[in-house]
Parts: structure tokens; C-alpha cells; sequence
């Protein structure tokens, strides 16, 4: 099919009417896929924009009014953008929450932002909205995605299928959404998004029209998006990233979205669909990274020798790449041999045989796991930004790659660095405020306009922006120096051993670490020693495990000033978990609950 520009951006302003002109131009072209049960099931652009359509007049039938708050509780799956462009579309806000959410999590979500519908994915979220639903009196309405095992549910009334909302719709007119559509105020709020919370409970993040369409203008643009990439949805769509990547920037180009089995079955996921646009948090990166280590410890000599070899190559290629010295013609040659010998059918294992564009952001990226993946020919590009900037700051232009940098900011974004070192920024994408909390609004944006992002960073002088820290979470020790906690973190966490490392010293003599083991790859290591244990406290008590961190500590140590060194460390007994909030949802540590949890191993360690 012969490609279709991309819509004017004078034109258009909301991302419904975004998706409305893609049914107009290229009804038939393929838009969506979800594989369920083994089998994918396709939808065009028409088919994109018509159930979208019918979502939002379904909920006009369930006296939903411009305003009104719409909750969406699920993974990622085609009716999840079908209920937020659906709501958008007829002018109520979309209120997104993390599937992993506990009951009392969701219970805080939908009183707070005052829900009057959920739209849950299955039985596990239905049950979790009906366990806290007496507490929440503006609930009228909850729409079940998936029915399977949820009959009894249905039958008492006690929620519609998605199907029936559907029904719903097409009892009003067509015209009556494209009216809606044509009518919406690129001004007006179009969806909360509850912050994780480290510190406290969420904040609902106020976007409106014009915040995510300044991201549909400025992503795809920085990126080179078009029609003819793919991208496979996996992280959490409540999160800021994911929703630029997954709903964004393809109604924004016309791009197609696929939709696996989600984080955890990612892997198989990846080699099916291989995109062309790949986002991940450094977790993800690291954990691929961990995959490729403890497989070739399986493989056989020759696989492990050819492993050493090309990838020893493509290391020394890397640097000289992203140090900008150009490559040599025996350079290319060595290149083309281990492309045949070893890249290209790591990179198709890998599900990255097609990505053109891979990008990792929300927090930064080891240096080291930039150049692994860059000696495979994936030249993974960092981008910073937040919720409450519509997840735009900066991004890393191609052939400009500098690990331990964040690039440059997007086209119209200002960016400076404050008396302080926290980084503000300013332009379209700044948000409207936290809903029913003016206090934190005023803190985060001040009356110039600009927006308090709480990191620390510096700029270079042609304008590349490093993140340092969270401006709360510097250490300052008893001797008075200033140390980036993230900094040392981010060290130890290259190791293929290292999963969570949470670096102490706030007023203290010197520098602690809490370090959580990566269960796959210790275990593996393990087991290869014959050493028995049967849990993860099993496995972290291992005196030869501790001896294994131990000396990767002094390794990382010895690229660290004395002040910055951890002169003691313990291992965590049990892996970090966001249900028992030690973790948020987006998988970020909780730093002041870690320390409140193991006060008593912290205080061991200075003792």
C-alpha cells in the first residue's frame, strides 16, 4: 500500500482526531495486533477508530459527560486504546492505573481522581475493584475487558463485558463522536497520570490535548518515525513512556502497534514481532544483557570461543564509534565477517533484527550496557523526560551518542540548568498541574512557567544535558562531601550478578550498600558449582556468593573516589517487590522505605 503523509500538524491538535484522519486516509491499512491464545488478531485503522468510537458513545450511554474521570485497570491489550482514545474523544479524562496495583492502591487512584467507570481488563482486576467499590461513591459503572471466569460477576450485575459497552455505542449516531472530536479544546485535560509515588502516595498529573500532541509533534520528529515501523507494547501503558510509544507517536505517523504477552513473556514476544522501535528501562536492557551471559555459559567451546572473539570486535568498533573516530576499511571488513559469524543471528535471537531506532530512558543506562549492545549493531540512544513534562526533556540525535549523557532538548523546549543544578525546562509539554493538590502544583511550576524537574544535571557547552542525581536523594556525608548515590548505584548494577544496589551515607562517615542478587544468573553460577540452596535467602546467605559480590564491589571501587567507595555491603534476603512497596510500579526503588525496612541490617553495617 502506498504510504500516506503524515497529518498536518496546524490541522490537527488531539490525538482523537488524529486517529480520525488516519480511518480517513488509510481505512484498510493494518494499525493493531494481539496475539491471544496463540492466534493474532488484526484491526485496520477503520477498525482502530470505529471501536474507539463506539467506547466513548457507549460511555455517553452510561451518562458519562465531558469532565467526567474513566479508570483503565489492565495490561496492555487493543482495548485499553480503544477506551482511552474513546474517552478523549467525547471529552472525559482518562485515568490509567497499573495493573500490578494492590486493591488498596486502586482504591486511592479512583476515590482521589473520582472515577465514575472502571474499565478493567479481567476477573483479578474485577475482584480488586469489588473488594474497596464500597468505599467509593462515585463509581457508577465498571466494564470488564475479558469475561473468561467472570461469569458469576456478570450475571449479578455487578459489571457489563466490554462487548455490551460496544452495544452501547451503537445505539447513538457515528456523526455524534466526530462532532465531539472536531469540538474538543486542545486547552481541556485529557488524562491523568498518578505518579509512582517513592516518597508518598501518587500525584495525578493533569495532561491536556495540548500537552500529548506537543509529544506527537516533537517524538516522531526526533526519531524519524513513519508508517512503516512497528512497535511491540509491553511496558506499562499508565506509565508516560509507554503511552508516547504505544499511542502517541503511532496515531501521530500511522505507525503499527503489536501487542504480545506482555513483560513476561517479552523475550518470545521480541522474536516474533522483531520492531523496528524498541523502548526500554535499563531493567530491561540489563536483564537481555544478563539472558545473553548466562546462555553462553550454556553453549558450547566453539559458541563461547566465536561469543569472545566478535564481541571483543565489535567492543573495540563501538568506542571508536561512539568516540566518533572513524572506522578503518579493515574495520569493515572485521565488521562484515562478524555480522555473518555473530551479530546478525544474535541480534534476530534477540528479537532486534529490524530495530532501527532503540531507546532507553526513565533512568540512566550503564555506561558498559550502551557498548554491549552497540557491539551488536543495536545503537541504543537515551531520552529523559517525566510525567509531568508528557515524558519530554531531551533526546539523543543520532551519530551523537554520549553514554552517561541525555541528549539535547526537543524542538521547542527550553532547558536550563538552576543556581542549585536542578534541571528546569519550559515549552508545550509542561503539564497543567496535580489534580486537587495546588500546593505541589506551585512547588513543581513557578510563575515564570518553568517546570522543577527535582534532578540535578549539568550542560555541556554545546548543550547535552548528564543527570547527576535526584535533587533528594544526594548524599551529603559527615565529612561534608556531596555524592551522587545513583552514580555508584548504577556501577554496581552492571554486573550480570547485581540486580537492585541501594547506596547509604546521608550524614554518615562513609558509604554502605544494600545489594539485591540477579536470581537467574547467581543461581546459574550456582548451580555450575554444585552449590545447594533452594531460595533466593538461601542462595544470598551462599558464603561463595558473598565472595562473588565481594570482589565485584572492589572491582567498582576501584574506579571510584575514596569518598564514593562502599566499604561494606550486605545482600538482601528476598527480591525488591512493588506489592510489598518496596518498589514503585514502574520498578523504581522506594528509598526511603528500603531504609525504614532494613534499618536494622544498615545499622549492623556501621556498627
Amino acid at each position: 500500500m502506498t504510504a500516506v503523509a503524515a497529518p498536518p500538524t496546524t490541522a490537527l491538535h488531539t490525538l482523537p482526531a488524529r486517529l480520525l484522519h488516519w480511518e480517513r486516509t488509510t481505512p484498510s491499512r493494518l494499525a493493531l495486533r494481539h496475539r491471544d491464545l496463540g492466534l493474532w488478531r488484526e484491526f485496520s485503522w477503520r477498525e482502530y477508530a470505529e471501536r474507539s468510537a463506539r467506547t466513548g458513545l457507549g460511555l455517553l450511554e452510561l451518562g458519562v459527560a465531558a469532565g467526567d474521570r474513566v479508570s483503565i485497570i489492565g495490561d496492555n491489550r487493543p482495548e485499553w486504546l480503544f477506551a482511552d482514545l474513546g474517552t478523549q474523544g467525547i471529552g472525559a479524562v482518562v485515568v490509567g492505573v497499573y495493573a500490578t496495583s494492590p486493591a488498596d492502591e486502586i482504591h486511592y487512584v479512583l476515590e482521589h481522581s473520582g472515577s465514575v467507570v472502571a474499565i478493567v481488563e479481567d476477573e483479578e482486576q474485577l475482584d480488586k475493584v469489588l473488594a474497596v467499590r464500597d468505599r467509593l461513591p462515585d463509581l457508577r459503572h465498571i466494564v470488564l475487558m475479558e469475561p473468561r471466569g467472570a461469569t458469576h460477576h456478570l450475571a449479578e450485575g455487578a459489571a457489563i463485558t466490554f462487548d455490551a459497552l460496544l452495544e452501547l455505542g451503537r445505539a447513538r449516531q457515528r456523526r455524534e463522536f466526530d462532532d465531539r472530536v472536531a469540538a474538543l479544546d486542545p486547552s481541556s485535560l485529557a488524562v491523568l497520570v498518578y505518579t509512582s509515588g517513592t516518597t508518598g502516595p501518587p500525584k495525578g498529573a493533569m495532561l491536556t490535548h495540548a500537552n500529548l500532541d506537543a509529544a506527537a509533534v516533537a517524538v516522531p520528529a526526533a526519531f524519524a518515525s513513519s508508517q512503516d515501523d512497528e512497535i511491540l507494547s509491553y511496558l506499562p501503558l499508565c506509565h508516560i513512556a509507554e503511552r508516547i510509544f504505544s499511542v502517541i507517536a503511532p496515531v501521530a505517523v500511522g505507525a503499527r502497534v503489536s501487542f504480545g504477552g506482555g513483560a513476561d513473556e517479552l523475550v518470545a514476544d521480541l522474536r516474533e514481532v522483531q520492531p523496528t522501535i524498541f523502548f526500554g528501562v535499563p531493567r530491561v536492557w540489563e536483564k537481555m544483557l544478563a539472558g545473553i551471559e548466562i546462555r553462553m555459559g550454556d553453549a558450547s567451546w566453539f559458541k563461547r570461543k566465536n561469543f569472545h572473539i566478535w564481541m571483543g570486535v565489535g567492543r573495540r568498533l563501538a568506542r571508536k564509534r561512539l568516540d566518533r573516530v572513524p572506522l578503518t576499511v579493515m574495520d569493515r571488513v572485521l565488521e562484515a565477517v562478524g555480522w555473518l559469524l555473530l551479530y546478525r543471528p544474535l541480534r534476530e535471537r534477540l528479537g532486534m533484527a529490524r530495530v532501527r531506532f532503540a531507546g532507553s530512558g526513565a533512568a540512566p543506562v550503564a555506561p558498559q550496557v550502551i557498548e554491549a549492545f552497540w557491539s551488536l549493531g543495536v545503537r541504543i540512544r537515551e531520552a529523559y523526560g517525566q510525567t509531568e513534562g508528557t515524558g519530554l526533556a531531551t533526546y539523543t540525535p543520532e551519530g551523537d551518542v554520549r553514554p552517561g549523557s541525555v541528549g539535547v532538548p526537543y524542538d521547542g523546549i527550553e532547558l536550563r540548568i538552576a543556581d542549585d543544578g536542578e534541571i528546569l525546562l519550559r515549552g508545550a509539554c509542561v503539564f497543567a498541574g496535580y489534580y486537587r493538590n495546588d500546593a505541589a502544583t506551585h512547588e513543581t511550576v513557578d510563575a515564570d512557567g518553568w517546570l522543577h524537574s527535582g534532578d540535578v544535571g549539568e550542560l555541556s557547552a554545546d548543550g547535552v544535558l548528564r543527570i547527576t542525581d535526584r535533587k533528594k536523594d544526594l548524599i551529603i556525608t559527615a565529612g561534608g562531601k556531596n555524592i551522587s548515590p545513583s552514580w555508584i548505584e548504577n556501577k554496581l548494577k552492571v554486573s550480570p550478578w547485581v540486580r537492585e544496589a541501594i547506596v547509604i551515607g546521608d550524614r554518615r562517615k562513609f558509604c554502605v550498600a544494600l545489594i539485591g542478587i540477579e536470581l537467574d544468573t547467581v543461581s546459574d553460577w550456582a548451580t555450575r558449582r554444585r552449590l545447594s540452596f533452594t531460595t533466593y535467602k538461601d542462595l544470598s546467605e551462599q558464603p561463595e556468593v558473598r565472595a562473588l559480590i565481594a570482589e565485584w564491589v572492589e572491582e567498582v571501587n576501584a574506579d571510584l573516589a575514596p569518598v564514593e567507595q562502599v566499604k561494606r555491603f550486605a545482600l538482601l534476603p528476598k527480591a525488591l517487590d512493588h506489592d510489598e512497596g518496596e518498589l514503585t510500579a514502574t520498578q523504581k526503588v522506594k528509598r526511603r522505605a528500603i531504609e525504614r525496612m532494613f534499618k536494622d541490617t544498615i545499622d549492623e553495617l556501621y556498627r
